[in-house]
């Protein structure tokens, strides 16, 4: 037994259960039951009666009756020639699903549900089945003008079920407001589902490890109401009215995809004017916001919009490619807004690693894009995100650039005092530091700068740098080199601004040093650079360490060290060794006293220039002071002359590069 919709003479259907059609029967037998309970009289358009003698012995028709015999007359239709004599006239099983269709809108209609196609699956079937032939016949009967009234009658019929279904499917998929009212911040429950193919999932978790925010409530749709759209849209492609249902569909997920962005962004849009007013500080925080927003955008609601299309239009794969790729324009060309915006702003050094960050957010968008296996994005989405991203490179090499000029315009003509690290140096080294932390980007963004250079030339690119040279080093290495080479020069310019030239080798070695130990420490650096560059870095402070203890202490040793004028007839002159002890202890409290001032703040340095002071120092005077010191009265002539004992020395020594110009005071109280 199977169970049917049947209708009883008064119209109303009801269920009723029926025995199968034997497999004897015939269309003749068939015809019968059907005759029998024919509409008598004539039926007003838009308006179904069933009228009341209809005979009681056949009181109720099942749908499956109904549709077997309009196929049979959709078949004779089909089979028809030419002649307008033989056009079958239409049976009463036309009429008959016209009341039936119209019944079910009724019923539909009556409900007390906000969403009243879907609640019964086995009658949602039925309706569907019907209006199907419904649509069948509506398109076939238009070719047989003798039909005319069967025509009228099937058109009113389909264009009342449409409308019913165009406002289910618009409510279906305004869900997501009334989900968004009862919680703005709702997560994807155990009952509700995102549209993820399964081999993104993976990725896109990956993408969105770190991000906070949940999946908006206009992404998420239950299975059974992805069914339901799905039912509807092919119900109302296979009538011809996917022009309906496609316009309902894109008006909706627009709505839906600017909401969800304006949750995301915080905002409706910011204008060009709007960007280049702001302040540097608010503005980094929207453009953290943005990339929050392209990132879900790209790796959560554009790829479950495409599902969630796909799954809706699975009839009509055109107009789901279609509708995507739309709303996907829409949505990233309102993104897009902001970038462009962004790169008219005025530059400056800080806003180059944010940049860099939304170039890295774009060219992201743009692999994503690109890797779409099914093609669903249009062309000019692609295009558009490419040149963007372009845009915002050209800016961010623009940036970087400006660092070259930045050094040329630091020319101040007051030295640092006591030789330390120039704010420069500091400046320069820990801004390569970061910008380094993003080489493979500043790679790309030089790379594509080089590039456009070379095809503005139209090929006759010639860089003032060696072409061999060129060719084994990357853009943006080369970039960093001239930035060194910049920084270096100006450091030697600085250094001429001490009146102490052993000063002037403090202060190149203190920044040498700070420079060397931040390309150590940055991997980055370091591998751009190259291990040529290093140990030429390493042997230019090797030379500044020479310098300046020939520059300081050459005169001291030369004291110490030469003998001749101190023998007078073979004798050791007194007088004349009184005057040597006196000009060693002038001339080392006068070093002591001036270089205890001076800065050295690297340990490590610091240290290795006391140890080789002491190194050369120590034995020298030791040796110096065994030779001569009998040669002076002992008591308080010797105390006169002999100021310091070795041992003196080297604590002294190890008080130098201290920056404290009362070490020699505290020591003599």
């Amino acid at each position: 037994m199977e169970k049917s919709i049947s209708f009883s003479k008064d119209g109303n259907r009801k269920n009723d259960t029926v025995g199968t059609p034997k497999h004897g029967s015939n269309d003749t037998a068939d015809a019968k039951t059907l005759s029998e309970s024919q509409i008598p009289g004539e039926t007003e358009e838009n308006d179904i009666n069933i009228a009341e003698d209809h005979p009681s012995s056949e009181s109720s028709t099942s749908l499956a009756q109904v549709v077997d015999e309009v196929d049979r007359f959709l078949q004779a239709l089909s089979s028809t020639v030419e002649d307008e004599s033989k056009y079958p006239e239409a049976p009463e099983s036309v009429e008959i699903l016209s009341t039936m269709v119209d019944s079910m809108i009724t019923d539909y209609n009556d409900g007390k549900s906000l969403i009243r196609f879907g609640k019964d699956p086995e009658n949602d079937s039925s309706f569907v089945e019907a209006l199907n032939r419904v649509s069948e016949l509506s398109n076939k009967l238009g070719e047989f003008p003798s039909l005319a009234s069967s025509l009228n009658r099937m058109s009113a019929v389909l264009q009342r079920a449409m409308s019913f279904l165009d406002e289910e499917f618009r409510t279906l998929l305004e869900d997501w407001k009334s989900e968004k009212s009862k919680n703005n911040e709702e997560n994807c429950n155990s009952d509700r589902c995102v549209l993820v193919d399964q081999n993104q999932q993976d990725h896109q978790s990956d993408q969105m490890e770190d991000q906070d925010q949940g999946i908006p409530p206009t992404f998420v749709f239950s299975p059974e109401t992805v069914s339901k759209l799905n039912a509807i849209a092919t119900a109302m492609i296979s009538a011809g009215y996917e022009a309906e249902c496609a316009m309902a569909y894109s008006v909706s997920r627009r709505s839906a995809f600017k909401s969800a962005l304006d949750d995301l962004i915080g905002h409706e849009c910011f204008s060009i004017d709007d960007v280049q007013r702001m302040h540097w500080e608010p503005l980094e925080g929207e453009i953290a916001t943005w990339i929050a927003a392209v990132k879900s955008c790209s790796a959560v609601l554009l790829p479950n919009e495409r599902s969630l299309c796909n799954a809706v239009f699975s009839s009509r794969p055109s107009s789901s490619h279609s509708l995507f790729g739309d709303t996907a324009r829409a949505a990233v060309i309102k993104l897009l807004n902001f970038a462009e915006a962004m790169v008219l702003t005025k530059r400056s050094a800080e806003k180059l690693f944010k940049f860099l960050d939304m170039y890295e957010t774009l060219r992201d968008l743009e692999s994503s894009i690109g890797n779409d296996a099914g093609g669903s994005y249009p062309s000019e989405v692609a295009a558009e995100t490419a040149t963007v991203k372009a845009w915002i490179g050209a800016a961010a090499a623009s940036i970087f650039c400006d660092l070259e000029n930045s050094i040329k315009s630091d020319n101040g003509k007051t030295p640092v005092a006591s030789g330390a690290v120039h704010p420069l140096t500091r400046y320069v080294m820990n801004y390569l530091k970061y910008a380094c932390e993003y080489k493979d980007t500043l790679e790309q963004v030089f790379r594509q700068t080089d590039q456009e250079v070379k095809d503005d030339d139209d090929g006759d690119y010639h860089d003032h740098r060696d072409r061999d040279r060129e060719s084994e080093t990357s853009p943006f290495s080369r970039q960093l080199s001239t930035v060194m080479d910049l920084l270096d020069a100006n450091l030697e310019m600085k250094s001429k601004l001490y009146r102490d030239p052993s000063l002037s080798f403090i202060f190149l070695m203190n920044n040498g040093r700070y420079i060397v130990q931040k390309i150590k420490g940055s991997s980055e650096i370091h591998q751009l650079m190259g291990d040529t560059w290093c140990r030429k870095r390493s042997s230019d402070l090797r030379q500044y360490h020479k310098n300046y203890q020939r520059e300081t202490w050459g005169k001291v040793l030369q004291c110490l060290g030469q003998h001749d004028g101190l023998q007078v007839n073979g004798k050791v002159s007194k007088p004349v060794l009184k005057e040597r002890f006196k000009s060693f202890n002038a001339m080392f409290d006068e070093i002591h006293k001036t270089q205890s001032t001076w800065v050295v703040s690297d340990e490590q340095l610091q240290s290795e220039l006391r140890v080789s002071i002491s190194a050369v120092m120590i034995p020298a005077y030791r040796s110096f002071l065994g030779r001569f010191k009998q040669y002076l009265d002992s008591g308080r002539q010797s105390e006169k002359y002999i100021k310091y004992q070795p041992e003196d020395i080297e604590t002294l020594i190890d008080e130098l590069f201290d920056g404290n110009s009362t070490s020699m005071a505290r020591r003599r109280t």
